[in-house]
């Protein structure tokens, strides 16, 4: 299984904004700058954050990128849904009865390791400074 490089910038950009939560609103440009992507890249990322409603944008020169959510209760899960979807990551293709056993225990699989990332919650790693470093850093 491997997630997307999206929703590893998502992961660190949540984090990033947890971290900077005292601070204005944070432009694309300045987020773009601090993981070294380019805007276009990082602004698709955004929408989607802001579609999962996790953070809110507001347009204009003075506008930016913060938080919607309580920062507290944002989990792994919630970003990763907002960047890969809800589909299950594996579908039995060669049974053709409803009962196959692969996809069953597949399916137990992924309910374990949604809720364990369920009840992670990335507010926690901003109060462990070990924090991955950035491209920049």
């Amino acid at each position: 299984m491997k997630y997307t490089k999206a929703t590893n910038y998502a992961l660190h950009t949540i984090v990033y904004m947890m971290e900077n939560a005292k601070s204005e609103k944070l432009s694309v440009s300045a987020l773009a700058e601090h993981f070294n992507l380019s805007t276009t890249y990082l602004s698709k990322i955004l929408t989607q954050l802001v579609k999962a409603d996790l953070i809110e944008s507001t347009p204009g020169a003075n506008g930016g990128y913060v938080l919607r959510k309580d920062m507290r209760s944002i989990s792994f899960m919630d970003v990763i849904k907002a960047t890969e979807g809800t589909g299950s990551l594996f579908v039995c293709n060669l049974n053709e009865n409803s009962k196959c056993l692969i996809e069953k225990v597949m399916s137990e699989a992924e309910n374990v390791l949604e809720n364990y990332l369920e009840d992670k919650k990335l507010y926690d790693l901003t109060q462990n400074k070990s924090n991955c470093k950035t491209n920049k850093e």
